[in-house]
């Protein structure tokens, strides 16, 4: 995600808990909450999927769901 979109994503949160957002904030808020999170998602399945477990007998296996 971009870092302008994490900053915005920032500004609105410290706003809605100071001064209260609008209906279009609102939904501007939880769209790039939901764009966050799908990255953050995405990135952590990649992650896993390149994962492997080390057993004390030395073998490797790659995680599974």
């Amino acid at each position: 995600m971009e870092k302008q979109k994490i900053e915005r994503i920032n500004h609105l949160a410290k706003k809605a808990k100071t001064e209260g957002l609008t209906p279009a904030e609102k939904e501007e808020q939880a769209a790039l909450r939901r764009e966050h999170l799908a990255g953050f998602r995405k990135n952590l399945r990649a992650t896993l999927e390149n994962t492997y477990v080390q057993y004390p007998d030395g073998s490797k296996r790659k995680l599974i769901k």
